[in-house]
């Protein structure tokens, strides 16, 4: 029987393009799971489930760009 072996989740960049400021506090929270802290910020996370729907959910306020693995 072969071993499966466990691959890393794909990379995301994810660039908050838009304020928060204005909108739900849904939307801000959100904002700032993913790691957003102000206008501009950019962070790397995990391509999973559950940080597509926290960027679908905010997907008017962020840019979101793939890393191409090595």
């Amino acid at each position: 029987m072969a071993k499966k072996t466990a691959r890393a989740p794909a990379k995301l960049a994810v660039k908050q393009v838009r304020s928060g400021i204005g909108h739900p506090d849904t939307f801000r929270r959100t904002l700032r799971a993913l790691g957003l802290k102000h206008h501009q910020d950019r962070v790397v996370v995990d391509d999973t489930p559950s940080i597509q729907g926290m960027l679908f959910k905010v997907r008017h306020l962020i840019e979101v760009t793939p890393i191409k693995e090595a």
